[in-house]
């Protein structure tokens, strides 16, 4: 087996050291989990952040993401097919300001999407994936399962990755999305 190259290397030691850093602390997860004895949650909407380097942080609702066009995507799990609705991930991208195609050359090659779902389960992937000029694929941040709200442990959004031969990445319990530049 050829060794790798080291620039796929330094990439991949990149992304798992951004990762380490941005993963909560177990106290600071458990706190953001947890209400104080007594008090009622909050009885706002579910939102979810979208945030892009140099650019003002969203946070969306799931009427926000109903007023976006609208995309499908379907998922097969032990024999069922589930069909999601929501928006292209692409979509929120470019709604937080990031810039794809001609705009990502250069120094935002360097970069990277990290999810974060309520739980602290991490995903990335690679602006590029989901570009038109460069992979396209169709990732989706969805609100809708087979025409129904999600399922209540899925809920406010996921991710679907349709083109994933396993579905690791299609994340349920979203709450974050980030673009990260790994070159300033």
């Amino acid at each position: 087996m050829r060794p790798l190259p080291a620039t796929i290397l330094h990439l991949s030691a990149a992304c798992l050291l951004a990762l380490a850093v941005s993963a909560p602390t177990s106290a600071r997860a458990q706190a953001d989990a947890s209400t104080t004895a007594g008090s009622a949650p909050a009885a706002s909407a579910p939102t979810l952040t979208v945030e892009v380097i140099g650019k003002p942080t969203l946070s969306l609702t799931a009427a926000d993401l109903d007023a976006m066009p609208r995309a499908t995507a379907s998922l097969s799990s032990d024999g069922n097919t589930t069909t999601y609705q929501g928006v292209l991930l692409y979509d929120l991208l470019i709604k937080a300001g990031w810039q794809f195609g001609r705009g990502m050359t250069g120094k935002g090659m360097a970069s990277y999407i990290l999810i974060t779902a309520r739980d602290g389960y991490q995903v990335l992937f690679a602006p590029a994936e989901i570009d038109p000029a460069f992979a396209g694929e169709k990732v989706l941040v969805a609100d809708r399962a087979d025409n129904a709200p999600l399922p209540g442990p899925q809920q406010p959004f996921r991710i679907v990755s349709p083109a994933d031969k396993m579905h690791a990445r299609s994340i349920y319990s979203i709450v974050k999305i980030e673009l990260v530049k790994l070159r300033q």
